[in-house]
């Protein structure tokens, strides 16, 4: 999945929907003061700042394998122990941190009960991890309005619905055949308003995950219909959307 991508250009594209999500997370994984926590899939550091501000800069670690996102996240975040790697291999020892958190990564991971059993190995005994991913599944995430359009102009186009975690109760089941245990699950939201509609619009042709990269392999004419059909299925501007996450916790 294409990620090599400014931090700027993520922000644009989803960094306004993630941020929003950090503080959740954290609340639902209990993340205080004298934690020691690591970011699963840190991007530019959307959570990474939550986390910073709860714990500070020396008791927060991040992983991600973007060198663009792992340059602008150790740039942002002076202290913080920010490596490149991915989820399915954490370059850290065992039972090192009190919780182990993973936003909006564990639908890109190569093999998501890897990468869950290394979140639940570098966490101490009983440790948090936790996770969430946007609910795909039955179109309440902040790209919805988009596949939607896709597929009317591609009916096979893929398009997230079929991510791991991206439906109801999966999350949690992924967690369970992890071998975490005390595993629960809900569901955030995130709501945030558009200005207009090239302001949703233009992030996506940014080369940004899987829909930036399905515009990109558009050619003009198919780009322009397709941008025609997103604005259908949105509201006039300004206009709010709400995005859902499904949401899981469980113990080490």
């Amino acid at each position: 999945m294409n990620f090599a991508v400014t931090a700027d250009a993520y922000d644009r594209f989803m960094g306004k929907y993630s941020v929003l999500l950090g503080p959740q997370i954290a609340d639902y994984a209990g993340v205080r003061s004298g934690q020691r926590v690591i970011d699963v899939g840190c991007g530019p550091g959307a959570l990474t700042g939550e986390l910073v501000e709860r714990v500070g800069a020396t008791s927060v670690s991040a992983i991600d394998p973007s060198e663009s996102f792992v340059t602008a996240a150790r740039e942002r975040f002076p202290g913080v122990d920010v490596r490149l790697a991915t989820a399915e291999h954490i370059p850290f020892p065992d039972k090192a941190f009190d919780a182990a958190l993973a936003q909006l990564v564990v639908h890109f991971m190569s093999d998501p009960l890897a990468g869950l059993r290394e979140m639940a190995r570098v966490v101490r005994k009983d440790g948090v991890i936790a996770a969430c991913v946007w609910d795909h599944g039955t179109g309440r995430g902040p790209l919805s309005a988009f596949w939607k359009a896709a597929r009317e102009l591609d009916p096979d186009v893929p398009d997230e619905s079929r991510g791991a975690g991206a439906r109801e109760g999966h999350l949690a089941e992924l967690f369970v055949q992890a071998g975490l245990h005390r595993v629960e699950q809900t569901a955030l939201v995130a709501k945030v308003v558009h200005s207009t509609f090239d302001e949703w619009w233009v992030p996506f042709t940014l080369g940004v995950g899987p829909a930036g990269v399905y515009v990109s392999r558009l050619t003009a004419s198919r780009r322009a219909e397709l941008m025609e059909r997103c604005r259908k299925h949105l509201p006039a501007a300004p206009f709010e959307l709400a995005a859902w996450a499904w949401t899981a916790r469980g113990r080490a």
